[in-house]
């Protein structure tokens, strides 16, 4: 908890210089602060001995270097680990880490709770709270750093290689703060995550595209899900403002997608909804021309959802049409089911639990 102690995790560069100097203290110790915190990791004033003894007892003072308080951490019997997250404000949020071989991706929130409602997704039936601060954001990433003791920042091979912006909300409605956020997160001189590191995922909020691959240039990944309009109307309500043709173009207009680049297009299999080989066809028109790929993911259900998921045939009778089409189309992995890493999953069972306490 950051008490009435301003926090500097999540401050630009030139926020962070502004407050060196409401503390008396010369702009150039940014710089200094900025090392400490990003690169090295340090929550510790006292520990920062490149400033003088002066300036880390005026920031102790005044500031606090906080993450969220962890809630819960749960490791999965595959290695996969899923945090829930406290906010300050008694909000919570979840981060999830999934693992490779030799590196892995932090999948991390942009909201509490979710703007959209799209049906088949559990945090979609969970309200809207608020969208996260960029501190929230950034924070998320650097308790899984502290938790599997990435500090300072690895030079070469790193076990915390990407971030997947595919947790709990829509990034794009809350672009300045997950813009903001990862522009940190890619500061060469702190936690130095590469642009092709990072993969934004959007349910097709259209305007914001454009200007996401411009100021971050980070890999899209669009929630698809459907081939025509009716359909992704019925399943993602989203799309009755944004609808396909624009999503489309604004997908081919993406700036750097090519096909070293290409777009992922996210696709929840959906039994007798989504997953027969006239869907198939469909979505190979719809992406003709595009440098891009599929994710194609078995729905996970929750008690009381109307949808299940499709049968392993249908998945695989989906996905070789498209491997035949010249695209790759994977089927997902289930991971971390032993710790509810659905999204949204283990967030609901808390709050569960504390209602009925």
């Amino acid at each position: 908890m950051t008490d009435t102690k301003k926090n500097l995790v999540g401050l630009s560069r030139d926020e962070l210089k502004a407050e060196m100097v409401i503390a008396g203290e010369k702009p150039f110790r940014a710089k200094q602060v900025w090392h400490w915190v990003y690169h090295q990791g340090e929550t510790d004033f006292a520990k920062m001995t490149t400033l003088s003894k002066d300036a880390r007892e005026k920031l102790a003072q005044n500031y606090v270097v906080a993450r969220p308080q962890v809630a819960e951490n749960l490791l999965s019997e595959d290695k996969s680990r899923k945090w829930l997250l406290r906010l300050d404000d008694g909000n919570e949020v979840e981060m999830v880490f999934i693992p490779e071989d030799d590196r892995g991706a932090v999948c991390v929130s942009s909201q509490v709770g979710c703007t959209l409602t799209c049906k088949f997704c559990n945090t979609g039936t969970q309200r809207l709270v608020r969208n996260l601060s960029c501190e929230e954001i950034v924070g998320q990433f650097m308790i899984a750093r502290d938790t599997y003791g990435e500090w300072p920042t690895p030079t070469g091979e790193r076990l915390l290689s990407n971030i997947v912006l595919m947790g709990m909300g829509e990034p794009l409605y809350n672009a300045e703060e997950v813009v903001k956020a990862m522009k940190i997160v890619m500061d060469g001189e702190g936690i130095a995550l590469s642009k092709r590191r990072i993969t934004l995922s959007t349910a097709g909020v259209v305007p914001e595209i454009i200007r996401c691959g411009e100021e971050l240039g980070v890999n899209l990944a669009v929630s698809l899900h459907a081939a025509n309009d009716a359909l992704r109307n019925q399943i993602m309500p989203i799309n009755k403002k944004y609808p396909l043709d624009q999503l489309m173009d604004a997908c081919r207009n993406y700036p750097g997608a090519n096909n070293a680049r290409r777009i992922t297009f996210e696709y929840v299999m959906l039994k007798d909804i989504n997953d027969s080989l006239d869907d198939a066809k469909e979505l190979v028109k719809l992406i003709e021309g595009l440098p891009c790929k599929f994710n194609l993911i078995p729905f996970n259900g929750w008690p009381g959802v109307a949808y299940e998921c499709s049968s392993g045939n249908a998945m695989h009778r989906f996905s070789n049409y498209l491997n035949d089409a010249g695209y790759s189309a994977p089927i997902r992995v289930s991971r971390g089911r032993d710790i509810m890493a659905a999204c949204g999953q283990l967030k609901s069972e808390s709050e569960r639990k504390r209602k009925a306490s």
